[in-house]
């Protein structure tokens, strides 16, 4: 039975979320400090985080931080959600940028914070069917340990510039939008995925230069999304 891992300071609001996972067959845990987060995940068996930024000892974010730092794969890779009542665009961005995968802001649905829990257990549990990629051109994939090679030299991605030249990388040449690239590997407000796309898009055409691409690989389309160029 999947655990999820609350971080909530507030008794109704935990309750009522340990109230819907149970109720959909989910098992969950309450934390009520940031300090006690990494330690329970890295005694394993949590699948997901629900994460309130305001935590009584230190903030959601650096706690995010922390999980995404970590050397243990079962650590750095937990999705993490943020469930906090703090919904302007730049704590959204900011908690995004740091590594979560998904934001939602109180007042919430419980329903709806389950089916996005499920939409990342999904997602986690798929597994990497393909995870070691022939290579495309100058590009090697590898799924499994979350590298993209680039004439032979690993790249130093973060968790969604990894996450968004391999979706390109999965379909060549094909134009992907804004929203098909949200959807590979996490969820966002409509109002912001644009401006996190292309920023991410720009860190990457930066370290591909860096490592020796004379042309940018990445191609805009204006007005339909990305594709690469192999």
């Amino acid at each position: 039975m999947p655990l999820i891992l609350i971080a909530e300071d507030e008794p109704a609001i935990a309750d009522a979320v340990l109230y819907a996972l149970r109720s959909e067959g989910l098992d969950a845990e309450h934390c009520l400090l940031g300090r006690e987060i990494a330690p329970r995940v890295r005694q394993g068996g949590v699948d997901v985080v629900v994460l309130d930024v305001g935590l009584p000892d230190r903030s959601g974010f650096d706690v995010c931080r922390e999980l995404r730092s970590s050397k243990e794969a079962w650590v750095s890779e937990v999705p993490v959600i943020f469930l906090t009542a703090r919904n302007d665009e730049i704590d959204r961005v900011l908690g995004l940028e740091l590594g979560a995968d998904d934001y939602m802001a109180k007042p919430f649905s419980p329903r709806e914070l389950v089916a996005r829990v499920r939409a990342r257990l999904r997602r986690s549990q798929a597994g990497p069917a393909d995870a070691k990629e022939p290579a495309q051109g100058d590009f090697e994939l590898d799924r499994e340990g979350h590298r993209i090679r680039f004439r032979g030299t690993t790249l130093e991605l973060t968790r969604y510039e990894y996450m968004l030249l391999a979706a390109l990388l999965h379909r060549p040449g094909a134009i992907l939008s804004r929203a098909q690239l949200m959807d590979r590997g996490w969820d966002s407000d409509a109002d912001s995925a644009d401006r996190t796309v292309d920023t991410h898009i720009k860190t990457l055409r930066a370290k591909l230069r860096a490592a020796g691409a004379e042309n940018d690989p990445i191609r805009t389309h204006r007005g339909l999304g990305y594709a690469l160029e192999i």
